[in-house]
């Protein structure tokens, strides 16, 4: 492992993800907010707990009580007047639905003088729910999703249409409160309807898209779930006002400022990246091929989220497969590394934010008796990387604004 390159990986990735903490994105948003009668907050997903934190520390008593739905190991602590609760992610348990019914009734009997502050972040859309069917079949509708390749959009649509508080029914529920809604985003383009499948949004996706994603992807759904889909959403909602204050661009031009002090020249390739992860990394790795041989020091970046189609049994993640997917194609190159994560820090079923892998890589894996395309067939980048220390492990981070891909070439 090229030592050098790998601490670079390690700098930018702490810098990036301090630079996009909740925190201050919350107290931006407050600043403009006029909050009245009682005022309820609930806060759903992976930053859910850091956001809701926040809004406590500027608002102090001017809360009365909140509801904190997050993922399992993210609390970091009590926060006053506020019930906290841990629950799954990407799966959906029974703790995210104890945790959504006492989020539903700390806001049902307001009044129209009345405030509920909605703190959203990524990973909602398991984390708050409350089901339409059986537990059980949402979850298995949820892995089907997941493992054919279907994007973040599709799986919202047909998640939205299976729950009481998604695709705007939460805030129909708050009726007739006033919504103040602040959002984090973990999806490209920002499409308010689809963050955490929307729970105070109109939803812009119709019963005919969601028939169309079904019929697509061959999904095995009972006569119950099916009739749902039919079932439309709320086009409008007249009780609500969102303010987006954190994204992946946020990320891109911290990470891209990581890089220039370390003596980078940044390029931003996107950050709308959109692919299957496999394809990123081997984009990325023929970007190197090309500039490597020019001797300077340049770091390419690519922000956004990429899929994975589950091929076979392994463990990883999508930022492990792009990093493992750029092995092969820089091995050899002393000076080239591509390394990806996830801002939350949390990279498919594992504990590891994302991958790291150099030059050496490859031949460091071919050396324990590892293939490259055999371990991407088996969808087990994270056990190969963990052989050449290519894991990259984080623990929770506090946010959630997409992911980050850094390739980078040092000056010869």
């Amino acid at each position: 492992m090229n030592q050098t390159l790998r601490n670079h990986a390690d700098q930018i990735i702490r810098e990036a993800i301090a630079a996009v903490q909740p925190d201050a994105a919350v107290q931006r948003a407050l600043r403009s907010m006029e909050l009245t009668g009682r005022v309820l907050l609930v806060a759903a997903g992976k930053a859910a707990w850091q956001m809701a934190k926040a809004a406590s520390g500027c608002l102090g008593g001017r809360i009365d009580n909140g509801v904190v739905v997050t993922k399992y190991g993210h609390v970091m602590g009590p926060i006053a007047n506020f019930s906290c609760f841990e629950a799954g992610h990407p799966m959906p348990d029974e703790n995210s639905f104890r945790g959504t019914q006492a989020a539903l009734e700390l806001v049902s009997g307001l009044t129209d003088k009345d405030t509920v502050l909605f703190l959203l972040s990524g990973g909602g859309s398991a984390l708050f729910e409350k089901p339409l069917v059986p537990a059980e079949e949402l979850q298995d509708i949820t892995g089907q999703l997941l493992s054919c390749g279907a994007d973040i959009v599709e799986i919202n649509t047909i998640r939205k249409r299976l729950s009481a508080v998604k695709g705007g029914r939460f805030a129909q529920l708050c009726q007739p409160a006033h919504v103040e809604a602040v959002i984090l985003s973990d999806i490209l383009g920002d499409p308010l309807d689809m963050i955490a499948s929307g729970p105070a949004c109109p939803d812009s996706a119709t019963a005919e898209d969601a028939r169309r994603i079904q019929d697509k992807y061959g999904l095995n759904m009972s006569e119950a779930a099916l009739k749902l889909l039919d079932v439309e959403t709320p086009k409008v909602l007249d009780n609500v006002h969102t303010q987006v204050n954190g994204s992946v661009r946020e990320l891109c031009a911290a990470a891209a400022k990581g890089c220039e002090r370390l003596g980078y020249e940044p390029i931003l390739l996107t950050d709308q990246l959109c692919c299957q992860a496999k394809e990123a990394g081997s984009f990325l790795s023929s970007i190197l091929r090309t500039h490597a041989p020019d001797g300077k020091a340049l770091a390419f970046i690519a922000g956004g989220e990429t899929v994975v189609k589950l091929t076979g049994r392994g463990l990883g993640g999508r930022n492990q497969e792009i990093a493992l997917s750029a092995a092969a194609g820089i091995s050899g190159l002393p000076n080239a590394a591509v390394f990806s994560v996830g801002s939350d820090g949390t990279d498919g079923p594992t504990d590891a934010a994302g991958g790291y892998a150099d030059g050496d890589t490859c031949r460091e894996l071919t050396e324990h008796g590892i293939s490259i395309d055999a371990v991407l067939r088996e969808n087990d980048a994270y056990h190969a990387l963990q052989k050449t220390g290519g894991l990259i492990v984080t623990g929770p981070t506090g946010t959630n604004v997409n992911d980050v891909a850094v390739a980078l070439v040092g000056a010869e």
